[in-house]
Parts: structure tokens; sequence; C-alpha cells
């Protein structure tokens, strides 16, 4: 695989220039936008996350991506990432076959768990059940992306008989899976024939070529075709480090924070900040210094694919749309010439 270079968001509600919250409608309407500018600049990929709360707006990805394929020809449209567990893995299926069509075959799907939990009682799933709920819909997933016939059954949908599921994709739809550290899970997009990305968010990210490496040689032991590597890490980019910094603090603190409140975590100092974009997983900086992080990281990892998450919190539209047009057309440029004099 040709190595690719994405951009992600998770649809965050942005703030207007008085301070104010945006209409989760005018959100979606800017996210359509950046996905346009992101394929105008030449990015390879765009995803756009799953969540169901009030900081962010997209809870159906779908049609958001769906409308970018219709007024784009090139860039690869995904999920980022497709929270499985709490989803019908036959209605994925089908909404994903339909972007499939309507894009013209540029539908990629990532699977995960969901880091976040407010899908699960919205659906009428019990936490408890966690672990099974992916597990069990993950092996039916694997059998519609695979299959035209497909015989199954589980707890928590009733069983399959020879069904064949439409609409029929042209061509099969990549599947990725999304892991944020578990060697099980390493251990079962490795061993099921599905790519796997890293959700590399804390972190210095050479912690994670262990999972990396674990993935390559599951392979290597099955004498199987090795399956593309991606990495997704949160950042952002201006004009020099000083200004990237400041800009993106405020929104990546308040982001912190609203996640934060519910999982333990102390609040985000300055210091934590510039500390994290030193020596962890923030790629925050001018397009020099965010391309030199971005190359160690793929160098280290051994990666196919790198995804910069590009929104954080209420940072502004104009921003975001400032640091598309920075990553497509002064970062991945530097990236590859980086790698390519080794």
């Amino acid at each position: 695989m040709a190595l690719e270079f994405g951009i992600d968001t998770f649809g965050d509600v942005t703030w207007d220039a008085e301070g104010h919250d945006l209409p989760q409608g005018q959100v979606i309407r800017n996210v359509i936008k950046e996905g346009i500018l992101a394929d105008q600049v030449g990015i390879d990929v765009y995803g756009i996350g799953e969540h169901h709360r009030p900081d962010y707006a997209v809870s159906a990805i779908e049609p958001v991506l769906a409308a970018i394929a219709a007024q784009t020809s090139r860039i690869k449209l995904t999920s980022a990432v497709t929270v499985l567990s709490s989803d019908d893995p036959i209605r994925v299926f089908q909404r994903f076959s339909t972007l499939q069509a309507i894009s013209n075959g540029r539908a990629e799907i990532t699977l995960g768990r969901g880091s976040f939990t407010e899908s699960f009682p919205l659906f009428g799933y019990d936490l408890s059940d966690y672990e099974m709920l992916f597990e069990e819909k993950f092996e039916l997933f694997k059998l519609l992306a695979t299959e035209e016939k497909v015989s199954w059954s589980g707890r928590h949908r009733s069983a399959l008989k020879g069904q064949i599921v439409y609409p029929r994709p042209e061509r099969p739809i990549p599947v990725w899976v999304g892991v944020g550290g578990s060697p099980d899970s390493v251990v079962r997009a490795a061993t099921n024939d599905i790519a796997m990305t890293l959700a590399i968010i804390g972190g210095n990210p050479a912690r994670f070529k262990p999972y990396a490496d674990l993935y390559r040689d599951i392979r290597n032991k099955m004498d199987a075709p090795m399956l593309p590597l991606g990495a997704h890490s949160p950042g952002h980019i201006a004009a020099t480090d000083k200004d990237a910094r400041d800009r993106f603090f405020e929104g990546y603190r308040i982001m912190h924070q609203r996640i934060g409140r519910n999982r333990g975590w102390p609040p985000l100092t300055r210091d934590a900040f510039e500390h994290e974009i030193d020596h962890g997983a923030l790629y925050v900086g001018s397009p020099d210094t965010v391309a030199q992080k971005i190359a160690a990281t793929i160098s280290v990892l051994g990666v196919d694919r790198f995804d910069l998450k590009y929104s954080a919190g209420p940072v502004s539209h104009e921003l975001l749309m400032d640091n598309i047009r920075l990553y497509g057309e002064e970062v991945v440029p530097r990236v590859r010439a980086i790698l390519a004099k080794g």
C-alpha cells in the first residue's frame, strides 16, 4: 500500500467570532466544507467520528460523508470510528454499501468499541455486555463484508440463514478496526484479516510500536498477506510553533475538561499541554515541526497511513480550514520528502 495521509474530525461544536456555540446544523455544514477542502488540497482520506453527546454534532456519519462524496471525486471517505457495539451490523453494512455507490468506490469503514459510552443506553444496550457486544457484532460484520449469503446466530439480534443483504457493494469495502492499546484487539484484527489503525492520543507514539510489531508478527506467522496499518493522533498547524500552540490550547483544554469530567482526569495545565507536544502524541506546530514529528512516527511504527485529528473542542471553523490547507499543501509534501531521503 502506498503511504497515505488522512485527516479526521469528530464534528466538535465550534465557536463563532463572539465565543458562542454554533448550532449543530451549522457545524455539520462546516464539516462538509472541511471535507471538500481536504479533497482540494490533496489529502488522501477524510474521516468523521460518531458521537452522541452535546459537544459533538455528528451522530450519523454516513449522510455527512455522502454529502462530501457528492462534491468530490478523489478523496477516500471513512468513519473514525463507527461504534459497532451499539449499532446493527446489517444496517451499518447497508449504509456503507450505499456510501460506496454514491462515492463511486471511495468508502471505507473503521470499526470500534466506542471509548464514549453514551450510545449504549441510548440504543438500549447494557454496558455490562460491552465486550460481548463488540465481539458478536464484529463477527457478523466480517461475514457481511466477505460473504454474499450469510448464516449467523448470536445473543443480541435475530439469527440469519442464507441471508443476502442489499445493496451489494460493487467492490469490497475496505474495513479497518481502531485499536487504543489492547493486545487482544490487535490479535483480533490480525487473525480476522482486518486492517488496523492505532489511536495514539496520549504519550510517546513510539510506545505503540509493540502493537504494530505484534500485528505484523501474527500476519507473518499466518503466512498471510500484510494488511495496512495506520496511526491516528490529534494536532494543529499554524505558521509558527507559537501560533499553533496558542491557537490550539484553549479549545483543546475545554475538550479535555468536558471529557475528563466523567473520567476523573485532572485539569489540563499549559505545562502538561506543552509536554504532550514536545514528548507525546500532540502534533502541534509549524508545517516543518509537524512534518518532522509525523515522519518520525511513520518511521518508528512502520505505518502505511497517518491520520491527523484536526478538530478539538470549540476551535473555530476558520482555524480548522487553515489547518487543513496547511496539512495538505505544506505538511504532507514535507513528510514525503523527509521519508524519501531516508
